[in-house]
């Protein structure tokens, strides 16, 4: 499924392309925020990312979402760096980016912990769910860590990138911010697999969606409520291959119906006697439910007074109508938008169990 999703990618290479990576790493980033208690929408990911300022979210989660967003992006980029090692200081550098903003003495970030953590029970925060391992031994357990990351295996890539999550959450080095570290290595090692591009590996979005958390959850919980690293991880891997499996038929969905949707905007434009570059910002409306100027400008080239044009004249034919005022306006479909366009977007699609029902 990897390899037929990358020979499409390849061969249909094009701006639909380049908005469907942002939106699949916006919405990486939205679930994996979410999995700890911090809810932004995809949406207003999307805004944060291209630097929008009036975005109606707290302090807090604008906070968190940059932070992550900052550390993915870098993730992303050394997927394919040539002499790319693990190491101690790369985590923890990491780390910092994702925790620099709440760094303080008793909660440090870029450094191992001092003292101990534990994982509370949601249904009672005075029962420990699981107890991590002395702070005493994290050097040494994050030292043999790097050294089985950096070893030549010829386990597959997708099996180590799940026993890497679950070695570094089970160790559990820093004082907060463990479960998005886990899920960003595992991440990364996955991009560094090679088979897809690093924005279409991530399985964070799926282990973002409600159903899949609490299963993410119990999964780890049945590791136990103390380090047992000579345990059975069978349930593990086989929860994880159900998400690379589900997430990359995610991406085939998204991407087949990108593609159409694009495709359709695309013989309504010229009929309709619209420039052929107002497409992109039609298909975020179809795709993402809509677009600001500064997305539309960026993904054109524009400068700022054509793009603010080009959305005046889709407003004044009906095709979108303004939400906001200003610098916080966005763009919604308007009543003359293709419905047609509008369906094929928003038409839900299913998921198969890659090991039956």
């Amino acid at each position: 499924m990897r390899e037929r999703l990358r020979h499409q990618v390849q061969d249909r290479p094009g701006k639909w392309t380049s908005g469907l990576r942002k939106f699949l790493t916006a919405d990486a980033v939205a679930a994996s925020n979410s999995i700890e208690g911090f809810r932004v929408s995809t949406q207003d990911v999307q805004d944060l990312m291209d630097g929008e300022r009036d975005v109606d979210v707290s302090d807090e989660n604008r906070e968190e979402t940059l932070a992550y967003q900052r550390m993915m992006t870098y993730v992303q980029s050394l997927h394919d760096v040539a002499d790319f090692e693990y190491g101690k200081g790369l985590l923890n550098a990491l780390h910092w980016m994702l925790q620099g903003h709440r760094h303080t003495r008793n909660k440090p970030a870029g450094q191992w912990r001092a003292g101990p953590v534990y994982v509370t029970d949601p249904r009672d925060p005075r029962v420990a769910a699981y107890t991590a391992p002395d702070a005493g031994d994290v050097p040494d357990l994050m030292a043999e860590l790097v050294d089985w990351l950096n070893a030549d295996s010829d386990i597959h890539p997708l099996i180590r990138a799940a026993m890497a999550h679950l070695h570094l959450v089970s160790i559990h080095p820093w004082a907060d911010g463990n479960g998005r570290m886990s899920r960003s290595l595992q991440t990364l090692m996955i991009a560094r697999e090679g088979t897809l591009a690093p924005e279409f590996s991530s399985i964070e979005a799926w282990l973002g969606r409600p159903g899949n958390t609490w299963e993410y959850y119990q999964e780890l919980q049945r590791r136990g409520a103390t380090y047992r690293p000579e345990q059975d991880v069978s349930g593990w891997i086989r929860f994880n291959l159900v998400a690379y499996h589900q997430q990359a038929q995610t991406v085939q969905k998204r991407l087949d119906q990108s593609r159409a949707v694009w495709d359709l905007l695309a013989s309504f434009v010229g009929p309709a006697g619209l420039d052929e570059r107002v497409i992109s910002a039609l298909h975020d409306v179809a795709v993402a439910g809509r677009v600001r100027r500064s997305r539309y400008e960026q993904a054109e080239g524009l400068t700022l007074q054509q793009a603010q044009r080009d959305l005046r004249d889709l407003v004044t034919a009906g095709l979108l109508a303004p939400v906001g005022r200003t610098r916080a306006r966005y763009y919604t479909e308007g009543a003359r938008f293709p419905e047609a366009a509008l369906e094929l977007a928003r038409t839900p699609f299913t998921l198969a169990p890659p090991y039956g029902e």
